[in-house]
């Protein structure tokens, strides 16, 4: 495969992800979109790394794992404890949150 193809699969990626992202209400359906997304942007970072053949987006890749591994953590700590609150996982009940 060439690099048109792996941007393709990167572009096609970060289309569901933002699509997810804007038209579900579910916090954890928007969660792993946001996911995808980050997922669609180290595919590109590795993809331009091996047409280059440098090791510049391989190490981008290394800043945005240790990246979306802090914010699993502090994101599901926030989507648990907005659940115990609110028994709900709707997006549309975070403005009663301001309360």
């Amino acid at each position: 495969m060439n690099l048109a193809n792996f941007l393709i699969l990167s572009g096609a990626l970060f289309t569901v992800g933002l699509t997810g992202a804007l038209v579900r209400r579910n916090i954890l359906v928007v969660y792993m979109s946001l996911e995808i997304m980050l997922t669609a942007a180290m595919l590109a970072l590795v993809s331009f790394a091996k047409y280059t053949n440098t090791m510049d987006g391989a190490v981008f890749c290394f800043f945005i794992i240790a990246i979306a591994a802090a914010e699993v953590a502090v994101g599901l700590a926030l989507i648990v404890a907005f659940f115990r609150k609110r028994q709900t996982a709707s997006l549309d009940e975070l403005n009663n949150l301001k309360n």
